[in-house]
């Protein structure tokens, strides 16, 4: 939803089964070959085929079940159905990329036995989501009945209306639970590696297409009584700015911008807690309140020892300085705190 910026990126991350929900009039399972999960079970294929199969979610009794077929590349066909009724906890990810995942693994933890969509705009990875757990639909699949919980945590970058996308994900929200827009900390209007908060100015719209995108994809959300986290840059060991800076070794950027970050996991985690509280039409920020200098996170990098590359330099002189996020309102208010309170913390150099 440059390389570095306050701007996450949620990428799309393969069923060799069978999916199929259970049939609450049955007591047996006739198929010893299934594997029962909580929401649905997985057939294993006798005789796995590589090409391109029918991914049928035609049952017209189903909630949850697109008006056409969807297509996917697996080892063996698929079919899925879901169960008679919404959930109260059911989930959609619109997006489930790396964060989205997490969101999923954190949010079956959380509510065991609910269901969870994830739509993408491939078909790439649909068997990758469904042994997650994650029911996979194809961006313009649309659903038969609402659901109680959405979460918009797809990137810009790969269409041409990104308010019309969160417009459409909003209209699968049935108002119930909490629709939430993961956007970023990019649009606030600062650049002088001075504070800033959850209230504080954005950039105006016209000025930057980049943060025009972002800001009316937002309005979007809050004029629907979803809820906006702006996220700070999201990392974890293998993903994030300083893998991009690592493997580059002398980056032409000036080394005292300042950056905020957040793991992975603790975005996801913010994310359900935002969501189950239930509020409306509220920005939020997410970030380690641990601001960190270009330079200084190289140098955490470095010495951390987790790494086999050594970063070298950073020789840029000019261009804009960055901000330092505190998100102290939103701990407060949502009850929330990181299980990474800093990036030094994350790479085992402080306490």
């Amino acid at each position: 939803m440059g390389f570095v910026v306050e701007i996450h990126a949620a990428s799309s991350l393969p069923v060799k089964p069978l999916l199929t929900y259970p049939n609450p009039n049955s007591n047996s399972n006739p198929n010893p070959n299934s594997i029962r999960f909580p929401s649905f079970s997985t057939t294993r294929a006798t005789s796995p085929s590589r090409a391109f199969r029918r991914f049928s979610m035609a049952s017209s009794s189903s909630p949850f079940s697109p008006t056409s077929p969807i297509e996917t590349s697996s080892d063996s066909s698929l079919n899925a159905t879901s169960s008679n009724a919404v959930g109260m906890n059911d989930l959609l990810i619109v997006g489930p990329g790396v964060l989205g995942r997490i969101i999923a693994k954190m949010w079956q933890q959380e509510f065991p036995g609910s269901k969870i969509l994830g739509q993408t705009m491939s078909t790439d990875h649909h068997s990758e989501l469904a042994e997650l757990g994650i029911v996979p639909l194809l961006k313009g699949s649309p659903l038969s009945e609402k659901v109680p919980y959405v979460i918009f945590c797809a990137p810009p970058s790969r269409t041409e209306d990104y308010p019309g996308d969160v417009r459409i994900a909003a209209s699968n929200w049935n108002g119930e639970g909490s629709f939430l827009f993961t956007s970023s900390s990019a649009p606030y209007d600062k650049y002088d590696n001075d504070w800033c908060y959850e209230d504080s100015p954005v950039v105006p719209l016209g000025r930057s297409p980049r943060t025009d995108v972002l800001l009316k994809a937002e309005n979007v959300v809050l004029e629907a009584g979803g809820c906006v986290l702006r996220l700070a840059g999201l990392y974890k060991e293998d993903r994030g700015a300083h893998v991009y800076w690592l493997a580059k070794g002398i980056v032409d950027a000036r080394p005292d911008h300042i950056l905020n970050l957040i793991h992975y996991e603790d975005a996801a985690s913010l994310s359900i807690a935002i969501m189950k509280k239930r509020l409306r039409s509220r920005i939020f920020v997410g970030c380690d309140n641990h601001p960190l200098s270009r330079q200084e996170i190289m140098d955490c990098v470095n010495r951390c020892g987790k790494f086999s590359q050594k970063f070298e330099a950073f020789v840029g002189t000019d261009g804009p300085l960055g901000k330092k996020m505190n998100n102290s309102k939103t701990r407060e208010e949502i009850g929330w705190e990181p299980k990474y309170p800093s990036l030094p913390a994350f790479l085992g150099l402080e306490d």
